[in-house]
C-alpha cells in the first residue's frame, strides 16, 4: 500500500499559489479531496475554478481565532486526514536591522501559524486510522543563510516541532514530518530576485544564478518537485516516516 487511501480530505495551508498550489493539486490527482487557504480570496478561488482544489477559505494563518474557525468549517464538511502546513512569508535585512517586530512576524506566520493548523486538526485527526502532517520548512530550517536571520530562525523552530510531535504521536497513525525546499521558482522567490536588482543592480538572470548558486545542480527546484516528495510522505507506504525532515534542494543540505 504506497498511495493514498480511499479518498482522504487534505487541508493545504498557503495553498492558492506557488507551492502550496502545486501540493494542492498532486493531492486532488492522487483522489483527495482538497481544502485550501489562504489570505487572498481571489487567488484560492481561481485555484479552485482551475482544479487544483475542491473548497476554500480565506483565513491567516497568524490569525488563531480566524484559521480554527476555517478549519473547523472544512472539518465539519469532512474530517480532516492530511495537513500541510505551508503557508509562510520571507522578509530580508541584516541582523542589525532586523527589529523584534521583523522577528515577530516571522515567527508568527512560519512557526505559531504551523502551531495554530496542526492545533486545528490534531483532536480529530488522532482519532482517525490514518494521519498526515506535512510542514513545508525550509533548508534555512536546516542551516544558515545570511539577511535572512528570523525567517531562518521560524524554520528551525518549525522542525524542532516536527522533532518533538513526532515523538509525541508515534503510538498513534499520524505521522510527522517536514519537507524543505532550497530556492524554489515561485512568487515568493520573485520577490527576493527582485530585491537583489533592486539592490545590486544585476540583471534578472544575474540575480536569478545569485539564489541557484546555493543548488549544486545550478538550478532552482519546481514546486511540483516538492509536491511529489509530499504525495510520498502522505503515501500509506510511508507509515514508519516520521520526524524527518526531507531536503529537497539539488544535494546542497
Amino acid at each position: 500500500m504506497s498511495g493514498l487511501p480511499h479518498s482522504p480530505h487534505a487541508l493545504v495551508t498557503g495553498g492558492g499559489r506557488g507551492i502550496g498550489r502545486a501540493i494542492a493539486a498532486a493531492l486532488v490527482g492522487a483522489g483527495a479531496t482538497v481544502t485550501i487557504i489562504g489570505r487572498n480570496a481571489a487567488v484560492l478561488d481561481e485555484a479552485v475554478n482551475a482544479g487544483a482544489a475542491h473548497f476554500a477559505a480565506a483565513a491567516d494563518v497568524a490569525n488563531e481565532t480566524a484559521l480554527k474557525a476555517a478549519i473547523a468549517e472544512a472539518h465539519a464538511r469532512k474530517p480532516i486526514d492530511i495537513l500541510i502546513a505551508n503557508a509562510g512569508s520571507a522578509e530580508s535585512a541584516p541582523f542589525a536591522k532586523s527589529d523584534s517586530a521583523l522577528f515577530a512576524r516571522m515567527m508568527d506566520i512560519n512557526f505559531m501559524g504551523v502551531v495554530h493548523s496542526i492545533h486545528g486538526v490534531l483532536p480529530g485527526m488522532k482519532d482517525r486510522p490514518y494521519g498526515r502532517i506535512v510542514v513545508i520548512a525550509s533548508t534555512a530550517g536546516l542551516k544558515g543563510y545570511a539577511y535572512v536571520s528570523a525567517y531562518t530562525a521560524a524554520k528551525h523552530a518549525a522542525i524542532g516541532l516536527v522533532r518533538s510531535l513526532a515523538l509525541e504521536l508515534a503510538g498513534s497513525h499520524v505521522t510527522v514530518n517536514a519537507v524543505c525546499p532550497g530556492f524554489t521558482d515561485t512568487d515568493l522567490v520573485a520577490g527576493s530576485i527582485d530585491n537583489i536588482m533592486k539592490k545590486t543592480g544585476r540583471s534578472r538572470e544575474q540575480a536569478i544564478a545569485e539564489l541557484a548558486k546555493h543548488n549544486p545542480q545550478g538550478r532552482l527546484i519546481a514546486p511540483e518537485e516538492v509536491a511529489d516528495a509530499v504525495l510520498w510522505l502522505c503515501g500509506q507506504g510511508a507509515s514508519a516516516i516520521t520526524g524527518q525532515a526531507i531536503a529537497v534542494a539539488g544535494g546542497e543540505i
